[in-house]
């Protein structure tokens, strides 16, 4: 491992600003060389927290000894931000999401390509444990092969803080958590999206959506449902999953869960009736115990190294991005389809920019 050291200044300190402080004093390869932001209340806590604090933008730009800029500023100042940065000579890290269009994230790696220095977008949610065991468990086929996968996040505080709430700083869960879930969904499964339907909520009267359901069609066969709430006063599990030889759920961020799969050591056995309401039925009786089998979940699936671990083998022309800049293009091209099929209430196709992984 390289001793070298890469000197961060985080520009916007506020909760995830403060947040990627600790990760990269956690991280050892990455160092904060300071902050800016805008708010003095927010520069004085950068100096309690032990990081100068810049009196300005430029200053930053200005200073030759920062390598990196990492933006974490609401989401419509990204753009401008970054590539001020690029121009000055500065790699740059920049929060989800990165920009609210494809037009405007394809200035930014413009900019970085003839600045010749790296543009990431810290999706960190790629190493997420519920996540990385649903995508072990696609890619080892842990229950056959998965034909169905629901992911869904679930609050009931509505949208938290204050620009979320408004359309032109990128506000709304689409843009918030939307691109989260769906940057997880289109990383793990390797196929051409067909098809996108989709449906806003609007139940807070927000300017933005408090909330969205999505469904996707791949070409490989795979359905894959994407839901955010802000209104749910009673949860959903944080994935369910189908496949050929049976199905997972994981409850929550704590990886309670459990896997049901067939039992192939034993032969088909019919279903006995049971009274449901004020009939009789067998298509929806429970399996008989010796028909099944109920597992633990397995382990994540273990990636090569962390962000920043990875953002710094970048750096040192050691390694590929895990985050690649045409999967982000992606799904902002994803996210702009099922923003147009909730205003026309259409399903939506022959949208995807997807190019097979390894290209």
């Amino acid at each position: 491992m390289s001793n070298t050291k890469h000197s961060v200044v985080i520009v916007g300190y506020g909760g995830m600003g403060s947040y990627h402080g600790h990760l990269i004093t956690e991280n050892g390869r990455v160092e904060v060389k300071g902050t800016y932001d805008v708010l003095e209340e927010r520069r004085e806590a950068s100096k309690q927290a032990g990081y100068p604090a810049y009196d300005s933008f430029e200053a930053v730009l200005n200073d030759s000894s920062v390598e990196v800029v990492l933006i974490a500023t609401p989401n419509d100042v990204h753009k401008d931000l970054a590539i001020q940065a690029l121009q000055a000579g500065k790699h740059v890290i920049c929060e989800k999401p990165v920009t609210m269009s494809v037009s405007d994230f394809q200035d930014m790696v413009a900019a970085a390509d003839e600045a010749g220095k790296v543009l990431m977008v810290h999706q960190n949610r790629r190493w997420d444990e519920d996540f990385l065991t649903v995508k072990q468990m696609y890619n080892e086929r842990t229950i056959g092969d998965l034909f169905q996968i629901e992911s869904r996040v679930h609050g009931a505080n509505g949208i938290p803080g204050d620009w979320r709430h408004i359309k032109q700083y990128g506000g709304g869960m689409l843009l918030d958590w939307g691109v989260h879930l769906l940057d997880q969904m289109v990383e793990m499964i390797d196929s051409k999206i067909t098809s996108v339907r989709s449906r806003l909520s609007f139940i807070l009267g927000d300017e933005v959506d408090d909330g969205f359901e999505a469904v996707l069609q791949f070409e490989n066969g795979v359905t894959a449902l994407v839901e955010v709430g802000t209104t749910n006063y009673i949860t959903l599990p944080r994935w369910y999953v189908k496949g050929t030889e049976g199905a997972a759920v994981i409850e929550d961020w704590s990886l309670t869960g459990r896997t049901v799969t067939r039992n192939n050591e034993v032969g088909k056995i019919e279903p006995k009736p049971i009274r449901a309401g004020v009939g009789l039925t067998k298509t929806m009786a429970p399996p008989s115990e010796e028909a099944t089998i109920t597992g633990v979940l397995p382990e994540p699936f273990q990636r090569s190294s962390s962000f920043y671990d990875n953002f710094a083998d970048v750096l040192e022309g050691k390694a590929d991005p895990i985050v690649k800049n045409g999967e982000v293009l992606r799904v902002l091209n994803l996210i702009e389809a099922i923003f147009k099929a909730d205003e026309t209430n259409e399903v939506v196709k022959d949208f995807d920019i997807y190019e097979p992984a390894g290209k």
